[in-house]
């Protein structure tokens, strides 16, 4: 029982699917017994989909409030099995990334954080749209299996410190279902609704803490400072409410993170990373969110020391040796690993040359998303199959000087044919101009209330 479930439920009949969709309609507040009865409902088909959907479209145009948000976040939570992990002796952090573009930072930073001496459990999902899925990538590898049970899953986590996998049925099915729903209902954008589906997951795996990444620009979900905030403090005041020590982060989303946008070119960077290599950002913000998450779980006090901390472990091929044993763990040909040229490979780069010679100053994250999706590196239904070979690797970054003619970009695809219709697109993502850009933060702020 969490600090959030309510302990005297109605004892009255709770009211049927259309009053509650009703009430919500006319900016009317629902109870907590009265959620916990629409979630259950929903999850054991006595709600339909239709009425589920029109009591999502209500909350989305009408707004939950935080105790209908921490209400609906408890009772999609213990719609399935809530793990303890109890095997489990080190403190449990957990990351989650709102999406991003070309962001393949958990593959690096949870064999990192479990190299420190703190436990990674983490579920994590797969790619819609513009953004990249975390299991996508993890299953270029050949072998990888996301679909370990809770038992198993349990295992890993505690002879290997880190364990990532899909979700499973008996974790949060509500979320599910409801997430499912709402990418066809148009009801994605809402706070409440987010918060609830990150935080029914993430609470489900056992952890003690958890580091939120909020991406904020052109390739995230949230465009702007201010949606991003409100987003990022009311997941850290909801998380809290249930007793967990919970943080977050707004990070930048304006240009894609790394030089890599698709499945296995982004694990081969993720394990240039781990090598302590691999470009800036990318490895920049893996020490990052390592530290921040190494103060979460208690490992250290303070920033200063957990930072350290992160370089020494990174730079002694301790969290490379961590990815190895999970990717064994999970049945994954850890060959990769020193032969990344057995990841899936593209047979054929169509080059994107520069119009003219300058200084890259822009390179719109969202454009180069989705021209990868149309690639094949990503879905745009989520029954639709991913080529784990396909994808976009950049030649420039903010702030390089490229001559006319020479590369942005290359497109990696099966065939010619399919990059063709795509390189005028991918063309118009970048802007270069006299001059270099300012540098941009890839931290924008901490949120720690």
């Amino acid at each position: 029982m969490t600090k959030a479930r309510v302990a005297n439920e109605r004892s009255a009949p709770v009211p049927d699917a259309v009053e509650l969709i009703v009430r919500k309609r006319d900016q009317g507040r629902l109870e907590p017994a009265e959620l916990k009865h629409l979630v259950e409902g929903y999850t054991a088909g006595r709600v339909a989909d239709y009425q589920m959907s029109a009591w999502l479209m209500a909350s989305l145009l009408n707004g939950l409030d935080e105790s209908e948000t921490v209400a609906l976040t408890d009772a999609m939570l213990h719609s399935g099995r809530v793990l303890e992990l109890g095997s489990v002796h080190q403190p449990k952090v957990d990351k989650h990334s709102t999406g991003g573009v070309g962001d393949k930072v958990s593959l690096c930073l949870g064999p990192l954080v479990a190299s420190c001496g703190v436990a990674v459990p983490m579920v994590s999902g797969r790619g819609l749209g513009h953004t990249g899925g975390t299991l996508d990538k993890l299953e270029a590898i050949e072998g990888y299996d996301t679909r370990l049970d809770a038992r198993r899953f349990e295992r890993v986590v505690a002879t290997v410190g880190v364990s990532i996998i899909g979700q499973t049925s008996e974790l949060a099915p509500a979320d599910k279902r409801i997430y499912a729903l709402r990418d066809v209902t148009g009801t994605v954008e809402s706070v409440p609704l987010i918060v609830a589906s990150i935080l029914s997951k993430k609470l489900a795996e056992g952890i003690d803490a958890l580091l939120l990444d909020v991406k904020v620009g052109r390739g995230a979900f949230m465009k702007d400072l201010d949606s991003a905030r409100l987003l990022g403090r009311t997941l850290v005041r909801v998380g809290r409410r249930f007793g967990k020590r919970v943080s977050a982060v707004l990070t930048d989303m304006e240009f894609p993170l790394g030089r890599t946008i698709g499945n296995a070119l982004e694990v081969e960077e993720a394990i240039d990373v781990l090598r302590n290599e691999g470009p800036d950002d990318t490895r920049e913000l893996t020490l990052d969110l390592g530290a921040r998450m190494l103060v979460l779980g208690g490992a250290e006090s303070g920033l200063a020391a957990a930072r350290r901390r992160v370089e020494r472990t990174l730079a002694s091929g301790e969290a490379l040796e961590c990815f190895a044993r999970m990717v064994r763990a999970h049945g994954g040909n850890t060959r990769v690993i020193e032969h990344p040229e057995m990841l899936p490979k593209a047979p054929v780069r169509v080059a994107v040359p520069a119009p003219r010679s300058g200084f890259l100053v822009r390179c719109d994250a969202l454009e180069l998303g989705l021209v990868a999706v149309r690639l094949g590196a990503g879905r745009l239904l989520a029954e639709d199959a991913v080529d784990p070979a396909a994808g976009i690797e950049l030649a420039i970054k903010p702030g390089d000087r490229v001559a006319k003619g020479q590369p942005m970009a290359w497109l990696c695809v099966r065939r010619r044919a399919a990059a063709t219709p795509w390189l005028a697109r991918a063309a118009a993502a970048f802007t270069l101009g006299p001059r270099p850009p300012p540098a941009r933060p890839l931290v924008l702020e901490n949120i720690a209330r």
